[in-house]
């Protein structure tokens, strides 16, 4: 909630759901069962998405506001996670479908740290991270930056981590089109995409679509 781009940023509403809303509604989506941790900090401010969390019967984890890679580890360690699937709670339209052929490669290829960043647009993408990896993260990343983004060690090490990366398809190929919401503008732009379809999980090729149309 203390985002000083775009305070309270996550519990905003894009539609009929926030922008936390739509992030945990779109994992309903997933084909894969998945235990859903919203994982925020202990500041005060804070509350409000611990009873969020609490009003849509969804766990919540509070941790250090700073050191996010403690607060993914400290999370990981406490459910007994073997592997960590990462969205960030501004990111309202995660590609399921590539999420799902995300989790299968990661799982049947055994990586260490699997990526589906590389060509989506921004904000539709996720990461996921074998415990063991998180661990060793937290172990070894004693840089500021490690401790505040929780991939960075991972990203610097390529040698100690089998790394995968997702190929999608060329229609998704999208890697400058901005669909987070860090933003006033980016925000707007959300709530106009929702609206064109506010029934439905709309996908990235109908996104990507809809975003060239604005334009």
């Amino acid at each position: 909630m203390g985002s000083t781009r775009l305070p309270g940023k996550v519990l905003r509403p894009i539609g009929h759901l926030s922008v936390l809303g739509h992030v945990l509604g779109r994992l309903t989506l997933s084909k894969h069962e998945l235990k859903l941790i919203v994982a925020t900090s202990t500041q005060k401010q804070d509350d409000v998405i611990k009873d969020f969390c609490r009003s849509v019967d969804v766990n919540c984890f509070r941790g250090d506001e700073q050191d996010v890679l403690d607060r993914y580890y400290q999370c990981a360690k406490q459910y007994g996670l073997k592997h960590v699937v990462r969205l960030t709670a501004d990111n309202p339209f995660t590609d399921i479908e590539e999420l799902d052929r995300l989790i299968d490669l990661h799982l049947q290829q055994g990586f260490a740290f699997t990526h589906s960043f590389a060509s989506l647009p921004i904000g539709v993408g996720a990461e996921i991270f074998a415990f063991n990896a998180l661990e060793r993260s937290w172990e070894e990343g004693h840089a500021l930056h490690h401790r505040e983004h929780v991939d960075e060690y991972l990203i610097e090490n390529p040698d100690k981590f089998k790394t995968g990366v997702l190929e999608v398809p060329a229609v998704k190929n999208k890697p400058d089109l901005r669909l987070t919401v860090d933003t006033e503008e980016d925000w707007q732009k959300a709530c106009d995409l929702v609206a064109q379809a506010p029934d439905e999980w709309l996908g990235t090729e109908q996104l990507i679509a809809l975003c060239s149309a604005f334009a």
